[in-house]
């Protein structure tokens, strides 16, 4: 029964009989491949679509946020994931001073050298330096992780995402829908739970079903309620803390964000008035000749 619900919603597809029936087909596809043993499609849930101020042609960054989700990293991410392509004085355009990121970064100490003696040494970091990896390399890393290395952070809200399918991808193109990456690093974040009956994850696993390769992952839950503390008076919930990060990883992705969307909106402006001055100029140059 299963299988003919699945070809029949597999057929509705093709003939373009329903904008929903994608979505019920590659339920129907999941269930089918469970009850026959076979290997289920991941992430057994779509990420949810969250609200971010970045999002659409007009979107912004929430400095506020994005200082937020950079306490989240420094107090929970950094003990297991790197940034190694951020440098300390870029935090400047998250609203801090030249005497805030110098003091933010000589937390941190990094290798240099080799000196005079050639040999290498460590030292406070100073703005120019980026954020160090917690691990002395991608070996040691993996070691201390039962054998993968969690991956480095910088690009890491470009570099995850999930397929939308037909028809959401055409729809994503008029609202220029970019925010895959930080809907997906929300979701999963937020998606740890107990796996529902008759489900079983191999030992040291976590069973969260938004993750994009299984229905489980190594990583347990990374942060709770009240763990890290705001200042501002924003809820010290998992939910907000998920949505901060998120959208500091966003930042990190694309720091450029904004006035990337600033010169798509005036080159828009100037090609309609280019269009407008091409067209009146072909009406004056052939307006007396006939056709």
């Amino acid at each position: 029964m299963k299988k003919l619900v699945a070809s029949i919603l597999s057929l509705a597809v093709v003939a373009g009989l329903g904008f929903a029936a994608p979505a019920f087909a590659e339920e129907a596809k999941k269930e089918e491949a469970h009850a026959e043993g076979g290997t289920p499609h991941y992430p057994i849930h779509h990420p949810k679509q969250e609200s971010w101020s970045f999002a659409g042609p007009f979107g912004h960054y929430d400095k506020a946020q994005l200082q937020r989700g950079l306490k989240v990293y420094t107090e929970v991410c950094s003990a297991c994931h790197s940034m190694n392509l951020v440098s300390f004085r870029t935090l400047e355009h998250l609203g801090y001073s030249d005497a805030q990121v110098k003091a933010f970064a000589a937390n941190y100490e990094v290798q240099d050298g080799p000196n005079g003696d050639g040999e290498m040494f460590t030292r406070k970091a100073v703005p120019s330096d980026h954020f160090p990896s917690p691990y002395a390399n991608p070996e040691a890393a993996a070691a201390a992780n039962n054998g993968a290395a969690p991956p480095d952070m910088s690009l890491l809200a470009k570099a995850r995402g999930v397929t939308r399918g037909f028809p959401q991808f055409i729809f994503d193109m008029f609202t220029q829908y970019q925010e895959g990456g930080p809907d997906y690093i929300y979701s999963l974040l937020t998606g740890y739970q107990d796996p529902p009956a008759g489900v079983e994850v191999a030992a040291g696993t976590h069973y969260n079903p938004y993750f994009a390769n299984a229905a489980a992952l190594a990583m347990a839950q990374p942060i709770s309620n009240d763990q890290v503390t705001y200042e501002d008076g924003t809820p010290q919930t998992v939910d907000q803390y998920a949505k901060d990060v998120s959208a500091f990883l966003m930042w990190t992705a694309e720091p450029h964000l904004e006035e990337r969307k600033r010169t798509g909106f005036m080159v828009m402006i100037f090609l309609v008035i280019f269009t407008g001055l091409v067209y009146l100029t072909k009406k004056s140059v052939y307006a007396n000749k006939e056709h």
